[in-house]
């Protein structure tokens, strides 16, 4: 008979209550994570983001092969510091330090782990083959003290980011292509407007919080990003944040946005593609920094988009369908009104003319559908001649443009010398977003939706050809 002394077993009991409750207070203690998400990469490397508080990177918990349990650790990208003020007075932000009290860790996903998560929450990695396709642009609230424009970023109805984010999640993407322009509010907002009182401003880390981070918190859980750089994101802007917090590249000391003299090296990166599967790739282009104006032949600039047509020459014979993801929209349209008078506004005119001296029909033979933003609307061209179709979705938050893009262009509208249109769709002054969904090789819908999911516009995708149909 084994006899059980009654003062040990309190003491037993009382001491396994303590490292209950030790545990549940170590369980329910706030985590230092404050985002985590996955972009992806040249060649389809999966980055793993995860953005701490803490004063070292934590590990992820990983499944692998066979089941096998791993843990894969983190480095730093970069640490938790405040950039020096830049001169901003276009934006209000004239002497403001860019803030980042988070560090950044990353580690690239090998290919033959099938689960990660960051305390207990899953990030998401793409399947291999990925046939569901969310794309937006332009998501920011836009504050900017120099045109006057100050949207009610806190009415979810003027700024439906956060609920464009969670109806694209709820459709389950494989992927979500981000056309650019993350970060919009760069001005303070006026003391008497109460549209955006309380709002974050500047470069740092509260404005990227507040237009990307937390209003997008549910679409960056739902599926891994591939990210394209915006104007927004250029060096005399955003782009300090960009290369810390989006940027698929390797971080560079030098190409950085940190030194104001390396500037013109840092608003340039080259191409790299992404493969999707089933013999399709998107190819992420970098030319933000160009500007609207033809570029002199001897530029640095127009040596760099001559540098751009021929990587992109290269990877788009890598698969058998071929998006290109860029910002500001070379084949598309923008409108502007002089006295009353609405006019069509060309593509990109500072790349066209380095591209045309390259192909006749700006782009290799080998690309079939552009994606793009910058004009904060949504529309569709295809053409007679052997362009690919461009489609722009700038519609995804941001104040939406106005003069409207007339519906019916004149026969002899183009947007670039040479480009013939043969089918065209706008849907002007509304908030959404696209999806992209697989049919075949080179077959896909296209699919717009309103700020509350509801369909808009069906199109069909066929090799370089598109065409669209309200609903």
């Amino acid at each position: 008979m084994v006899r059980i002394n009654m003062p040990s077993l309190k003491t037993l009991l009382a001491a396994a209550m303590a490292l209950a409750a030790s545990a549940s207070l170590a369980q329910a203690a706030p985590s230092s994570v404050v985002a985590r998400y996955v972009v992806m990469g040249q060649d389809g490397a999966r980055i793993a983001r995860v953005l701490t508080t803490a004063a070292t990177c934590p590990p992820l918990d990983a499944i692998g092969p066979g089941g096998r349990r791993l843990s894969l650790p983190l480095t730093l990208r970069q640490p938790a510091g405040t950039v020096p003020a830049r001169s901003h007075s276009d934006v209000g932000s004239k002497g403001k330090p860019a803030a980042f009290p988070v560090s950044v860790c990353e580690v690239t996903v090998p290919a033959d782990v099938i689960r990660v998560q960051s305390d207990g929450v899953p990030l998401p990695l793409p399947p291999a083959r990925i046939d569901r396709i969310v794309v937006i642009g332009d998501t920011g609230c836009r504050l900017k003290q120099s045109e006057k424009a100050y949207q009610d970023c806190n009415d979810v109805a003027a700024y439906p980011f956060r609920r464009i984010a969670q109806h694209a999640a709820d459709w389950k993407p494989d992927l979500v292509i981000h056309v650019g322009d993350y970060l919009y509010r760069e001005s303070p907002c006026p003391d008497d407007d109460p549209g955006c009182a309380g709002s974050p401003d500047g470069y740092g880390w509260d404005a990227w919080n507040a237009d990307l981070f937390t209003p997008g918190a549910s679409l960056l859980q739902a599926a891994a990003w591939v990210a394209v750089r915006g104007n927004h994101e250029d060096c005399a802007r955003a782009g300090v944040g960009w290369f810390r917090l989006m940027d698929a590249h390797p971080f560079t000391p030098g190409r950085d946005c940190l030194d104001p003299a390396a500037d013109a090296e840092a608003d340039y990166t080259p191409p790299f593609a992404v493969p999707i599967g089933g013999g399709a790739q998107v190819i992420v282009l970098d030319l933000t920094a160009v500007g609207e104006k033809p570029l002199a032949a001897d530029s640095r600039r127009a040596a760099q988009v001559a540098a751009t047509y021929d990587a992109m020459a290269n990877l788009s014979k890598q698969g058998g369908f071929t998006f290109v993801a860029n910002h500001k929209p070379i084949l598309g349209f923008g409108a502007t009104e002089d006295n009353g008078t609405r006019q069509l506004r060309p593509g990109n005119l500072g790349a066209q003319a380095v591209l045309a001296s390259k192909s006749p029909n700006l782009f290799p033979e080998t690309v079939q559908v552009l994606l793009s933003g910058h004009i904060h609307i949504w529309e569709q061209l295809s053409y007679a001649t052997p362009h690919p179709s461009q489609f722009v979705t700038g519609f995804s938050g941001t104040l939406e443009d106005v003069p409207n893009i007339p519906e019916h262009p004149a026969a002899t509208d183009t947007p670039a010398p040479g480009a013939v249109l043969e089918s065209f769709s706008v849907w002007n002054g509304q908030f959404g977003y696209m999806t992209l969904e697989r049919q075949a090789t080179d077959r896909w819908a296209a699919t717009v939706h309103d700020a509350d999911g509801h369909v808009v516009r069906r199109c069909e995708i066929e090799g370089r050809h598109s065409r669209c149909r309200a609903v």
